[in-house]
């Protein structure tokens, strides 16, 4: 698992894909758990904090680009 700060170092492209990646993970593994073919149910835990990760990063990433689009006010 990436740490927090290495995501925060990729293009917005590149965390679009990792977060692609654990969302098809974590829907193959709903699948081999209804199968009984899951042996490590930690991939679910994993992928969930991935995707939160990148989420964050990304929603920071935007909310950064609509403050700097704002005119700064003057009092």
């Amino acid at each position: 698992m990436k740490k927090f700060s290495e995501l925060a170092g990729l293009s917005n492209d590149e965390l679009v894909k990792q977060r692609d990646e654990a969302y098809k993970a974590l829907y193959e593994a709903r699948f081999k758990r209804a199968v009984h073919q899951l042996n490590d149910t930690s991939v679910f835990r994993r992928n969930k904090h991935l995707i939160a990760q990148v989420e964050t990063v990304l929603s920071r990433r935007q909310q950064e680009a609509v403050a700097a689009a704002q005119p700064q006010e003057s009092h």
